[in-house]
């Protein structure tokens, strides 16, 4: 989807999903250059945000998800999202990029995010260029002067 949608040069559309302020202005601040950033503090409101991306025809290029949060924790917003994409008609691997972005290293954890089909897995704290890395792996375009 991000390279049917995105030419060279134009910029994403992000959801930056985390509760912890520090986490999130990092991210917010390594993501800005490459598009416009909204933020959700918790999976409810990540959910909220993609499925209102979605109903727009304007889905998200990428979303950084965080798993241990208040109200709906990282892995059932990545579920629902995946389902409500699987019920627009969008095929696997054709929806948007989702990158799990949290402090959980164990393997119970990474494995579940993968069955549920997240795109890559970042443990904090997150270095610019193992995300960056990542995004051009996932097919995002970025602009490597920003």
């Amino acid at each position: 989807m991000s390279e049917e949608r995105l030419g060279e040069g134009e910029a994403m559309q992000i959801l930056i999903v985390e509760d912890d302020f520090t986490s999130r202005s990092l991210l917010q601040r390594l993501l800005s250059p490459y598009g416009e950033c909204h933020i959700a503090v918790n999976g409810e409101e990540a959910v909220e945000a993609a499925l209102a991306a979605l109903a727009q025809g304007s889905p998200y290029d990428l979303i950084c998800l965080d798993i241990m949060m208040p109200k709906m924790d990282g892995q059932v917003a990545l579920k629902k999202i995946r389902a409500a994409e699987e019920a627009k008609g969008i095929l696997l691997g054709q929806g948007t990029k989702i990158v799990m972005t949290t402090a959980l290293r164990d393997s119970a954890n990474v494995i579940q995010a993968f069955r549920e089909m997240c795109d890559g897995y970042l443990t904090k704290p997150i270095e610019k260029e193992k995300l960056l890395a990542l995004m051009r792996k996932l097919g995002l375009f970025i602009n490597e002067d920003a």
